[in-house]
């Protein structure tokens, strides 16, 4: 890439489910190209090529990565390929943006770590929450400072029932459960605009007391391209307490299936001089003459805005990779959020708080 291209060219490698997403928004900006697609599944790869106008098709990553045509990638692949992809398309000169989670493991995470700064390419985190316009404007009021120190924080995402199977719920490919896939949302979110303290320790449980509930009739759910109801071995349940240096503390439950009335999420910050919630519906509040005030802001989006978040976060990926722009989501970032999500099943495996040392 030069210094007067205006253009990014793109590859998207994966065409699975959140493919589309990272497609439909590079086909909305201005400033991406799409050159190609790569899958396992060569007829998949054919079929998004075509509904998106990509004119190149591979079936093996390596010789995608291999193409000079192509500046950056998206990698939409199971999370155990995250670390080797990401890896591979650094040291070919490529920017990527990798879905979430960056790896299963801390040790994953550090090779990449290296290999960003090795190429001194742009790796970007796909923390897409952290693009959506109610996560900027919550920040913008924590950066003025009008909620004064967050010391508390408090996040749920559960599903009653939910497991994708597939890839999903087998551990060998994601690494995990609801946690390492639902989770890292809003850890992640919560983190960010907590001011990324530094982790102190890590207590956390996880549970595998009902299964992927395949019997269950007459409610639907999302399942995976390859849902099969005999391959489940990740928790259905997880929640923990994340104790930051700073005094700061953040507590998190997320399950795929659940006796539960209803599915929940929420996403709530406490301060010294207010309080924010960004789920389930943008609200602030805080004091003014003695008295507790609610804000309810008027903007388009009260709650996250799927389509526009993806946009969001491909177009500033792209700005990244052109240079005018600094990623939101480094990979020092992802990380981080991949040593809590460890330190939790560590510490639900251990029966044991997890220390990090100073």
């Amino acid at each position: 890439m030069t210094t007067a291209q205006t253009k990014l060219n793109i590859g998207v490698i994966g065409n699975g489910s959140i493919s589309s997403a990272h497609l439909d928004a590079y086909a909305d900006c201005a400033e991406a190209v799409l050159i190609a697609v790569c899958d396992l599944n060569e007829t998949r790869a054919q079929e998004a090529a075509a509904k998106y106008g990509a004119a190149k098709v591979y079936t093996n990553y390596h010789e995608l990565l291999a193409d000079p045509e192509i500046d950056a990638v998206s990698i939409c692949t199971w999370n155990n390929t995250h670390a080797e992809i990401s890896i591979a398309a650094l040291q070919a000169g490529k920017h990527v943006l990798c879905e979430k989670p960056l790896c299963r493991t801390v040790e994953e995470a550090l090779r990449v770590e290296a290999a960003v700064r090795e190429s001194g390419k742009v790796l970007q985190v796909g923390f897409v929450r952290r693009y959506a316009s109610n996560t900027a404007l919550v920040k913008r009021f924590l950066d003025a400072g009008d909620l004064g120190e967050i010391y508390y924080a408090k996040a749920t995402c559960l599903r009653r029932l939910g497991n994708p199977g597939g890839w999903f719920s087998d551990s060998g490919r994601s690494g995990g459960g609801p946690l390492i896939d639902l989770g890292v949302h809003i850890i992640d979110v919560c983190w960010y605009l907590m001011g990324k303290p530094k982790v102190k320790s890590v207590s956390g449980n996880t549970y595998r007391k009902l299964g992927n509930r395949a019997h269950i009739q007459n409610l639907s759910f999302y399942k995976a391209a390859d849902y099969n109801a005999e391959l489940n071995d990740v928790e259905d349940l997880a929640n923990a307490l994340i104790r930051f240096e700073n005094g700061a503390s953040l507590l998190v439950d997320v399950s795929f299936t659940l006796h539960a009335k209803k599915d929940e999420l929420s996403v709530k910050l406490y301060g010294d001089k207010g309080g924010a919630e960004l789920e389930p519906e943008l609200a602030i509040m805080t004091e003014q003459q003695n008295t507790i005030v609610n804000i309810s802001p008027q903007v388009d989006n009260l709650s996250f805005n799927f389509k526009e978040a993806f946009s969001q976060e491909i177009n500033h990926f792209v700005q990244s990779g052109l240079g005018r722009a600094q990623t939101l989501s480094p990979v020092e970032d992802g990380l981080e959020i991949t040593k809590i999500l460890c330190a939790i099943y560590e510490s639900a495996a251990s029966g044991k708080e997890i220390q990090f040392s100073e």
